[in-house]
């Protein structure tokens, strides 16, 4: 199409200039490539922030049931089923988690009006990316915080009695 177009325009007046002939996309994609660099470092960084929270989370949680290995080991001696056990572990993580994470969503959404000039199709308030990144970071944070609640219904009450 593009000899079709120069000729057409040719044809119209002779002195125009035909110059960089692309399409819509080319040049949408042209315009955004200044903008792109930083998002993948956003997204890059915001992945290395979930795992370093992951981490975090499960790196604090598996110390704390590893200090309270004798507490665990007398609830079950006096009863305590591994199910209450695991409640009360996850609960303390999440509630640790859900702290922070609702912080950080404070935090967010007064600071996210700075990165507006870096979206492109995207509100800076959006309040589907909000829920999404909430649900997202439970879901991790419950997958961090699950790990040492099962090894801490695991301890034997005679092992941990003797500790």
């Amino acid at each position: 199409l593009v000899s079709q177009m120069r000729a057409a325009v040719q044809s119209l007046d002779p002195e125009q200039p035909i110059a960089e002939v692309r399409t819509m996309d080319e040049w949408m994609n042209r315009s955004l490539e200044g903008r792109k660099a930083p998002m993948v470092l956003f997204v890059l960084f915001g992945a290395v922030a979930l795992l370093l929270s992951a981490v975090g989370i499960y790196g604090v949680l598996a110390f704390n049931v590893a200090q309270r290995v004798r507490e665990f080991g007398i609830r079950q001696a006096l009863g305590a089923n591994s199910r209450s056990i695991l409640s009360l572990v996850f609960r303390q993580g999440l509630t640790t988690a859900g702290t922070g994470l609702l912080i950080g969503l404070m935090a967010s959404y007064g600071l996210s009006r700075y990165l507006e000039t870096l979206l492109f199709g995207v509100q800076a308030r959006d309040w589907m990316v909000f829920s999404i990144v909430t649900v997202l970071l439970l879901g991790v944070a419950a997958l961090a915080c699950y790990i040492p609640a099962r090894r801490a219904t695991r301890i034997d009450p005679i092992v941990a009695l003797r500790v």
